[in-house]
């Protein structure tokens, strides 16, 4: 590891080390480019810190492909839990109440839908391999100003008096992001009146590989596959519930979870210490402009429903590095307007349609607008019954059918 103790210049400039910002940091620098990597993570106080994190995340199989191309997949496939079905069950007591959907991934193929795999083992994994690539410098600094204009980016960090320029920088600096704001790039972002308790635990019931979505009308509750008789949960609620869920002790919390998921998986108990967050959401206007690509939460928030998050951030990383490769090998401008201009086109055909359902399968959940859960009904039935719709649903689900970078097609 290269720590810069005066002005360096870089090809590319990552801001963020989490797994979407290490992903694009370690693809662009395996095609020969100079890039720096900044994160206080690289410090002296927290690079021990690597793969305490207890959250679990479904990598879909354009992921799974990425990690294998890194050469880590075999690290992280050892902890990992395939998901093969997910079943999802209205829960609201309304009177326009939806049909049970099973979601099996054996209608499309031998794959399964993703592997369920713990994020500290990914970062862990990802952040080993980032210490061991050439042409990666990793900068354990915040970043405290970046200034953009016609030639290249600027940005100040707290670890030394004078700047870091770089042709182009890849924004993983999280929904309040500092390079986009740099950039000049506008954000429409909105909450829910929602929290979300994450944790896993074990049960007495084996899980089969399935997972289990219950809709109700402060959110969903969700069983998440994880490698033996254990789960992780995502449960959603009301703030004020939430607060009080993650305050209850371990066997009160663990009678709760069983009744709210009907004994779905028996006995519950060894729940892992509670996860509290608000459920937000934010979708950029422009995901490149002013030589500053956006990739991750510094391009877009959604309630975490259908394992979409991290997905997408990924394949805005795999994107963003293929663009700047081709134009590197090219002797291009990789920071050029037509390159911002072409990743932002590309993106915003995954990001927005997936945003805008994710968005409306939570508010027909949580507003009583009689029309809205008619649709969501309707549309559920209509899956349950249609077996092409269905299968359709399920692989537009796990990837776009079309423009999928090239590091995450078969």
């Amino acid at each position: 590891m290269n720590i810069p103790m005066k002005k360096d210049r870089y090809d590319v400039v990552v801001a963020g080390a989490g797994p979407v910002g290490l992903v694009a940091g370690l693809l662009i620098a395996r095609a020969e480019i100079k890039v720096g990597l900044i994160d206080p993570l690289f410090g002296k106080d927290n690079n021990t810190k690597a793969g305490k994190d207890a959250r679990t995340v479904a990598l879909m199989q354009g992921g799974v492909r990425l990690l294998k191309h890194l050469g880590i997949w075999e690290q992280c496939e050892t902890s990992a839990a395939p998901l093969w079905q997910m079943k999802l069950i209205d829960h609201t007591n309304r009177f326009l109440k939806a049909p049970t959907v099973t979601f099996d991934a054996h209608e499309l193929g031998d794959e399964p839908f993703a592997w369920n795999v713990p994020l500290g083992l990914l970062n862990q994994s990802l952040q080993k391999l980032a210490h061991e690539t050439k042409n990666l410098d990793l900068i354990g600094a915040s970043i405290e100003k970046v200034t953009t204009d016609a030639s290249h980016v600027e940005l100040s960090i707290d670890t030394q008096s004078s700047a870091i320029t770089a042709t182009c920088v890849i924004a993983a600096d999280g929904r309040h992001s500092l390079c986009r704001e740099a950039a000049f790039i506008k954000v429409t972002d909105w909450s829910y009146p929602q929290k979300a308790v994450a944790c896993s635990f074990s049960h007495a019931k084996p899980h089969q590989d399935m997972s289990i979505e219950f809709h109700r009308t402060a959110g969903p509750l969700t069983l998440v596959p994880l490698e033996g008789n254990r789960s992780g949960l995502v449960w959603i609620e009301k703030p004020d519930d939430a607060d009080q869920i993650a305050k209850l002790s371990d066997d009160e919390f663990c009678l709760a979870l069983e009744k709210q998921s009907n004994s779905a998986l028996g006995e519950i108990s060894d729940a892992s210490p509670r996860g509290l967050f608000p459920i937000h959401g934010l979708t950029a206007r422009h995901f490149a402009k002013n030589r500053v690509m956006l990739v991750g939460e510094a391009a877009h928030v959604i309630p975490p429903i259908g394992a979409q998050g991290l997905n997408l951030g990924l394949r805005d990383a795999a994107l963003a590095a293929e663009l700047i490769e081709d134009a590197h090998s090219s002797n291009k401008d990789i920071g050029a307007d037509d390159i911002m201009q072409t990743y932002d086109q590309r993106r915003r055909l995954d990001i927005f349609p997936r945003t805008v359902v994710v968005d409306l399968l939570n508010r027909s959940l949580i507003h009583n607008f009689a029309p809205l859960q008619g649709a969501r009904g309707l549309g559920l039935f209509m899956l349950n019954q249609i077996g092409p719709l269905r299968r359709e649903v399920m692989q537009r689900g796990m990837q776009p059918l079309k423009d999928v970078p090239r590091v995450m097609q078969v």
